[in-house]
Order: structure tokens, then C-alpha cells, then sequence
């Protein structure tokens, strides 16, 4: 029986979803990766890992959840974005998340502060891309590059005009760049 080989993406939490399942699976069934603003291998700082969020960023984001969990989303939803976006896209995105559930949204930070992936970035031996935004405000670009360095025959795509939302600050390049890594 012929295995399908896929080109697995992920985006944020996503993106180190993809990155475990890489690791923990041998990439079974895939040929390539992409990684787009990746929360790997850790979001936050350690004490010997200097890059991402401070704990307290993250523990913010919970309380906020719990507290006021319309006000912590549109507060999410200013720094999402590098470039202008509108009122009503604003509003559309806040209600986006709105419809997750809270109690998923306080345990998807949870994760974030227990989450490391550091040998698992070595693993990885399939081609990866990795597009990330120089602007990032959610996962800083720096764990872009420490993606790049980690990972074997793995492509890093600075977005000088984008921040966490690449696929929509700069959605032709963003969709040049990944349809060019597919056929290729």
C-alpha cells in the first residue's frame, strides 16, 4: 500500500503542533513542512533560552480569559496584525474568537508555559519554510530563526511588512512563497 505524502502547515500553536507531530511520528506520510510564525521551540523565556515571552505575557493573556475575555481578544487582536486593518475586520476577528470557547482559549496559553521543543526541532528531516514576520508581536521573529538553525534543509522567509498575521499583512507574497515551496 502506497503512502500519501503530505505537506503538513501549521500556523502559531499550529505550528508547534506540527513540529511535535513531526518529531514524535518520524513525519510519517510527509514530504515537506511549513511553518508560519511558529510558538516553537518554547513561546516563552527560560533561563537558558533568552527568546519569546515573558511568563508573565502569557499568564496575562489567562487572567485576561477569565476576567474579561472580550477586552483580552481585542487586545490579542491589536497586535495580531503589522498592517492597517479595518474596523470591521477588527470587529469580524474579535468575534472570531469569540466563538471558541473560553475555557479552550485559557488552555491553549496554558500550553505555552509547559510547552518546550527543542530536540524535537532536530528531527525534523524533511524540507521546511518557515515564514515568520519581522513585526511579530505574539511569537517574536527570533524564534523563527531559532527554527531555522534547528532544523535541517529548513528555509526562513523574513516578512518585512507583517506581524503575526503574514497570510494577511502581505497575502500575495505569503501565498507566492508557499505555493513556489510546494511545486518544488
Amino acid at each position: 500500500m502506497a503512502i500519501a505524502r503530505r505537506k503538513p502547515a501549521g500556523h502559531s500553536t499550529g505550528g508547534a503542533i506540527a513540529i511535535r507531530y513531526m518529531a514524535r511520528h518520524n513525519g510519517y506520510g510527509a514530504s515537506k513542512l511549513a511553518l508560519f510564525a511558529a510558538a516553537a521551540p518554547s513561546l516563552i523565556k527560560r533561563p537558558d533560552f533568552p527568546y519569546g515571552l515573558e511568563p508573565e505575557a502569557v499568564l496575562k493573556i489567562i487572567e485576561g480569559t477569565y476576567s474579561d475575555r472580550p477586552k483580552m481578544l481585542r487586545d490579542f487582536g491589536d497586535i495580531f496584525f503589522f498592517q492597517y486593518i479595518t474596523e470591521p475586520f477588527s470587529s469580524w476577528f474579535l468575534q472570531l474568537g469569540l466563538e471558541a470557547a473560553g475555557w479552550s482559549t485559557a488552555a491553549i496559553a496554558n500550553t505555552w508555559l509547559r510547552e518546550e521543543l527543542f530536540h524535537d526541532l532536530g528531527t525534523i528531516n524533511v524540507p521546511t519554510l518557515i515564514i515568520h514576520g519581522i513585526h511579530d508581536k505574539v511569537v517574536p521573529f527570533q524564534l523563527g530563526e531559532v527554527q531555522r538553525r534547528g532544523i535541517k534543509n529548513s528555509k526562513l522567509i523574513p516578512f518585512q511588512y507583517s506581524g503575526h498575521g503574514s497570510f494577511y499583512d502581505q497575502r500575495d507574497l505569503f501565498n507566492e512563497e508557499l505555493m513556489n515551496f510546494i511545486e518544488e
